[in-house]
């Protein structure tokens, strides 16, 4: 290889997202070469940031050809704290190096993973009625009642959208009310499951069906927002409904295939989960019908590894995809080299100004993403934009007592 691809400068830079903020890597080479990556310091991850400039040093001078070799010498360094932020900030440097090392060659990311298996990936529309009714006013129209709901629901079918994922919402006096205790909105730390939020999510998921038809698909994502007990009854509760997965979080393995055993309903869960032995003891008790993988956090190299992992077990793989455009393009470059893909995340829902970010924003057609030939993830952030938004103090799940909150 003759071309300069040492790495001379790493650096994070970050934006306003309207309540939460965006976070990219910048790394550039001898050549000129820049690769980006995008990570999230809002999902409860503060601080990866501060560790991704902490390991800089160790990344300048390498060459980005040798990305394995740099995640390797970068996780020796941290090995005593795996996990967490510091393997979210893992994942973010080799996201970029991939980027870099792609653009250098003059080809998509998804070459360096085996090349596409699809030139188009089904997707849900993730945070469905969601965003509109619980992050008012940063994604229009606003949602405040159930004929907010029935709109979207026809909507997402007029726009082509085949599947959509919801969460836990009910109604009052017309009303729409959301419920994520799991992230603290409301507070309330026992996370129990009672009659109303029982009949509210019932009449919620049977409005969205009246609304979007009989051929699309409804995802349901419980999160963190129950103990084994509170999935138990919401899956009783909603049994005779079609659902394409319900998506929970637990820690326990042992308790997801537990609900498993139990669920009418294709269980989806894994995507706070970091490196292959995380995610193992969920495949060796087949805890899950579709392992949920977040290649920001993880680094699309090491997620194709888990998902091989996972494939082994006879399982599909999701991507963890509720960031910005960058992200999802991370993303689609894994999906579509993946064997064993189930469905794609994205938010249809965006703030004001995220087409100014990027200089090129995902392509869907008849509820599919179109994959891109362009060298590296097939866009960039706009430095000149990001300056022109900057980051807010009060952002993410920090910063949820400001609005309602789901995620």
């Amino acid at each position: 290889m003759t071309k300069a691809t040492n790495v001379i400068a790493l650096e994070t830079l970050s934006c306003s997202a309207g309540w939460r903020n965006y976070y990219f890597v910048k790394l550039t080479t001898e050549e000129g070469v820049v690769g980006w990556s995008e990570f999230d310091e809002g999902f409860g991850s503060p601080g990866v940031g501060a560790v991704i400039e902490q390991l800089a040093p160790r990344v300048i001078g390498q060459s980005v050809m040798q990305h394995a070799r740099i995640r390797e010498d970068l996780f020796c360094t941290t090995r005593p704290g795996a996990g967490g932020v510091v393997g979210q900030a893992l994942g973010a440097i080799e996201n970029a190096l991939l980027d870099a090392k792609a653009k250098t060659l003059g080809l998509p990311c998804y070459e360096l993973l085996g090349g596409k298996i699809r030139d188009r990936l089904r997707v849900y529309w993730s945070h469905f009625v969601s965003w509109r009714a619980g992050r008012i006013p940063h994604y229009l129209p606003s949602i405040t009642d159930k004929q907010g709901v029935r709109e979207i629901s026809r909507e997402a079918t007029q726009r082509g959208f085949t599947a959509v994922k919801t969460n836990i919402w009910r109604y009052e006096d017309n009303q729409i009310k959301g419920w994520a205790p799991g992230f603290g909105s409301p507070f309330a730390p026992e996370l129990n499951i009672d009659r109303k939020i029982l009949k509210g999510l019932r009449e919620h998921l049977e409005t969205i069906r009246e609304e979007a038809g009989a051929d699309i698909d409804i995802l349901l994502d419980l999160n963190f927002n129950a103990k084994t007990e509170g999935y138990l009854k919401i899956l009783r509760e909603i049994e005779d409904l079609d659902i394409f997965w319900i998506e929970l979080d637990t820690r326990d393995p042992e308790a997801l295939a537990y609900i498993r055993s139990r669920s009418p309903h294709p269980i989806a869960s894994c995507e706070t989960l970091i490196g292959v032995q995380q995610f193992l003891p969920f495949l060796r008790r087949q805890a899950l019908d579709v392992a949920i993988i977040d290649t920001p956090w993880n680094g699309v190299w090491q997620s194709m590894k888990i998902a091989a992992v996972a494939d082994a077990h006879e399982v599909n793989v999701a991507c963890h995809n509720f960031y910005g455009h960058l992200c999802t393009m991370m993303n689609a470059h894994f999906c579509a080299a993946v064997p064993n893909l189930r469905i794609m995340e994205v938010d249809i829902d965006r703030i004001a100004w995220d087409h100014e970010l990027f200089t090129h924003t995902p392509e869907y057609e008849d509820g599919h993403l179109i994959i891109p030939n362009r060298p590296g993830w097939g866009t960039e952030p706009v430095e000149e934009a990001i300056r022109a938004y900057p980051p807010i103090k009060a952002h993410g799940l920090m910063g949820r007592g400001r609005t309602q909150s789901q995620t």
